[in-house]
């Protein structure tokens, strides 16, 4: 890589390459003050050092009340302190290694009487882990509903054929957040309902989740691999099947690894898009990166810090996702 942008800076250029160059900046240096011109003329207080708290914090208790600390007892490794308050007394119960205070000490409500030492995620990273995870399985699963839709797509059987073709034409042809509501709304009702009377629990609202962005990826990928088979060449088939391979192994290795290479680009780009369209799921109540940054945004009123956290989030996600396949695809181009 550095070698490669060594020689494109020594290689003698047309001087539109230059002027190209120069304007390419020019545009980013005037965005970049466009931008820091524009955030100076609002009435917004920037408030950037709350927000590595969003990230990883430490948990604490705090007091809900005003009075004076008047005892401290230690049970089982657990500090038991007594508030006196003009009602009576208040008790708190926190970890005796994480008090922070001792008797006779004034609180008043918000006042943080244990604070643990251990680091654990906050809201942030706990939505982005959510929406890895469930970006993961949709991934995983609409590749395998694609596949055989695909498989169906181009069959000579007009039944899988008609069916495969009613999916595709259905998922497509209607937005993903209605769906969703479908999915965890109608479907999911119905079904949970049916599980909780046979004794077998319910599918989680995560469950759904994927399974709604699952069918929505499938639809995509379907037409995807059909595309990429009916890119090989017929002959290829033949081929096979004259050497004495059944349609299905001629199809397993010779047809789709072929047709996965044409078309890696396209499923690379359904992937990052599906990792941003599970930014839909929090209407109905996933925590994932989307509704986590809402939720603290509501609470803090740090609006412009969180959304561009946000979408910051989203690009570290699907860029080196989009850099990776371009390798893979310069490592298997069909030549």
């Amino acid at each position: 890589m550095i070698q490669k942008l060594k020689s494109v800076l020594t290689e003698k250029h047309h001087p539109s390459w230059y002027i190209g160059i120069g304007a390419f900046f020019l545009i980013i240096i005037f965005t970049a003050i466009m931008t820091f011109s524009a955030s100076k003329q609002i009435d917004y207080v920037w408030q950037w050092h709350r927000v590595p708290a969003r990230f990883f914090t430490n948990k604490v208790i705090k007091s809900d009340t005003k009075g004076e600390i008047q005892e401290i007892s230690i049970k089982d490794k657990t500090a038991v302190i007594e508030v006196k308050t003009d009602d009576g007394i208040e008790i708190f119960k926190v970890p005796e290694n994480e008090l922070l205070l001792k008797k006779g000490d004034f609180v008043s409500p918000g006042t943080i009487l244990a604070e643990s030492k251990k680091i654990k995620p906050g809201l942030l990273m706990q939505g982005l882990g959510l929406t890895l995870q469930i970006s993961l399985y949709s991934s995983i699963f609409g590749i395998i509903i694609g596949l055989f839709g695909g498989l169906a797509r181009v069959s000579k059987n007009p039944g899988l054929k008609w069916l495969s073709t009613i999916y595709v034409e259905l998922i497509r042809g209607s937005p993903l957040l209605v769906q969703i509501l479908i999915w965890y709304f109608v479907i999911g009702t119905l079904v949970n309902d049916n599980l909780t009377m046979m004794g077998m629990g319910y599918i989680s609202p995560a469950g759904w989740g994927v399974i709604s962005l699952s069918v929505f990826a499938g639809a995509y990928v379907t037409e995807i691999i059909r595309g990429g088979i009916e890119s090989v060449p017929k002959g290829q088939m033949e081929a096979a099947r004259s050497s004495g391979m059944s349609y299905m192994q001629a199809m397993i290795y010779i047809i789709l690894p072929q047709a996965f290479k044409v078309a890696m680009p396209a499923l690379t780009g359904q992937f990052i898009s599906l990792i941003k369209d599970s930014s839909l799921l929090g209407i109905i109540a996933i925590r994932e990166l989307t509704k986590a940054s809402r939720e603290i945004v509501a609470s803090t009123m740090m609006t412009f810090e969180f959304f561009l956290i946000l979408a910051v989030l989203y690009l570290v996600l699907t860029f080196p996702l989009s850099m990776i396949v371009k390798y893979l695809e310069q490592k298997v181009k069909v030549k």
